[in-house]
This record gives C-alpha cells, sequence and structure tokens, in this order.
C-alpha cells in the first residue's frame, strides 16, 4: 500500500469523524436533550389510565364560597373572565361561541341556554347555577359534570373564582342576592 492510499484512508476516517460531529451539533440545536418533559413512552398494565381519569375527574374538595365572595370584587373577576371570552359572550343578547352566553347565568337553570347544545352531563345535572355549584364547575369543569364538553381545566385559586363569580353576577338586569 502506498504512502497515498494511506493518506487517502486517514482522509475518508477523518472526514466522516467531522461530518458526525457536524450532524451532532446541528441536531442539540435544533432539539435541546437537556430538556426531558417526562416519559417518551409508559408501559403499564392498563388499569393506570382508568386511575388516571378517575383522579383528574374528581371533583376536588372546595371551601364554602360564601366569605370568599364577601371578600371579592366583581372588577378583578372582570379582569379573570379575559379568559372565558375566547369561548363566552358576556354582554346581554351576546351569540354563543363555543361556549353559551354568560349573561344572567348566576342563579339560571343549568343548561337553560335554549340556543347552545349543552352537554348530556351537564344537562343531568339539573336545577340552577347556586354560588356552590358554579365554585365548583369553575374549580374543574370535568370533576363537576364528568363527561362536559367545556375542555377548560378550571381555576385553581379559589379568590379568583369568588371574584369571576361576583362578575358573573354582575352580568344581569337583576342580580342575584348573595348567599
Amino acid at each position: 500500500m502506498s504512502s497515498l492510499d494511506i493518506n487517502k484512508f486517514v482522509g475518508a476516517i477523518l472526514f466522516t469523524l467531522l461530518l458526525i460531529w457536524i450532524t451532532g451539533m446541528i441536531a442539540d440545536a435544533l432539539v435541546d436533550p437537556g430538556k426531558v418533559h417526562g416519559p417518551a413512552m409508559v408501559a403499564d398494565s392498563g388499569k393506570a389510565p382508568a386511575a388516571k381519569a378517575k383522579a383528574k375527574a374528581k371533583a376536588p374538595k372546595l371551601a364554602a364560597i360564601g366569605p370568599l365572595l364577601a371578600k371579592a370584587s366583581a372588577a378583578d373577576g372582570k379582569k379573570v373572565a379575559k379568559k372565558c371570552k375566547a369561548c363566552h359572550a358576556v354582554t346581554k343578547g351576546g351569540k354563543n361561541k363555543v361556549g353559551p352566553t354568560l349573561w344572567n347565568m348566576v342563579d339560571a337553570p343549568k343548561a337553560g341556554n335554549a340556543g347552545f347544545k349543552y352537554s348530556k352531563a351537564l344537562k343531568a345535572k339539573g336545577g340552577k347555577w347556586t354560588y356552590e355549584d358554579l365554585n365548583g364547575f369553575l374549580a374543574s369543569p370535568k370533576g363537576f359534570a364528568k363527561g362536559t364538553k367545556m375542555s377548560f381545566p378550571g381555576i385553581k385559586k379559589a379568590g379568583d373564582r369568588a371574584a369571576l363569580i361576583k362578575y358573573l353576577r354582575s352580568l344581569s338586569a337583576s342580580p342575584a342576592p348573595l348567599p
């Protein structure tokens, strides 16, 4: 083997290593390997998803809403309601969007907006939207009415829920009395 052939062989190996190194740098730039957000695959016996679904759908234990409403302000609730406006109208005579209009809903019948198609889960609840029911629904819609179409995860802070409920109460020509 001549020295020219040996140089070609070593050059080919060095070129291959350089190409692998550059490809690795580009891949690292595109995908940050340091940020792992959880397992890519979970192996289980088939029982875990049902247990997770039960845990997610379970309504959380909530404190009484009455004392929280006494401290809450409708102005703060209006700020919290910005989350709702993507799916709900809040004005009198507002058209239903993805969700029903929120005008005059406190103490109104659940699933009572005739122009909106509610889920069977919410229709089955029956009754009126009491302050306690609104608190439970806003904390965890799927926990309150398992099978509801509302995909919103809920408002975790009790103070924010109370402010939102107080704001919703103000969206009426004759607001419902506070508890």
